[in-house]
């Protein structure tokens, strides 16, 4: 009797389990650009459905424009629709996205500190490649906007950063390769 109940429930679960798909569902990512600019750009993408996934970057930096000097990170999540035929993670895709950057700030020339904490969004569109079942190629570009505020100090109250990459309208863009599992 044990076993006949066993051998049923068993049965039930492959019958009523959902289709189990061979395409990856995680894959880890660096942009590959991201060393020109002295940064370090990680993603996270998690498929949700055969049409659309979650990821989330970060990046680090410790990068220089002018005479100021960039150190911090940035938070980007993302919602991809993938309008390919091939399931997710793979064909091409259309994604919002938001970003948080939060960075500190020194002027090379002075004593001059401070910080920049920006917030904004955008939609990029973009292709997925995964070769071999394990490598994936990421290819993406699309309009942004981020606005932010700066706090500085350098005694005498006159300190004017250069931030104007960081805020308002720009492009992002990247090429990444990584690891699907």
């Amino acid at each position: 009797m044990k076993k006949l109940v066993l051998t049923t429930l068993l049965a039930a679960l492959f019958f009523a389990a959902p289709k189990v798909s061979l395409a990856q569902e995680n894959t880890v990512k660096v942009n590959i650009f991201s060393p020109i600019f002295r940064t370090l750009n990680l993603q996270y993408e998690r498929v949700l459905s055969e049409n659309s996934s979650f990821q989330f970057g970060f990046f680090y930096t410790g990068a220089s424009i002018e005479e100021t000097r960039f150190s911090g990170f940035g938070l980007t999540p993302e919602y991809r629709f993938y309008l390919s035929d091939s399931p997710a993670p793979a064909g091409v895709y259309v994604a919002p996205f938001l970003r948080y950057q939060n960075f500190s700030l020194t002027e090379d020339m002075s004593t001059a500190k401070g910080t920049l904490s920006t917030f904004g969004g955008g939609l990029i569109i973009g292709k997925q490649w995964i070769f071999k079942e394990r490598i994936a190629l990421d290819i993406f570009i699309g309009p942004s906007y981020s606005s932010g505020s700066v706090s500085a100090s350098d005694g005498s109250g006159n300190v004017d950063f250069s931030t104007g990459l960081f805020s308002g309208f720009g492009v992002r863009s990247g090429l990444c390769l990584g690891i699907a599992f």
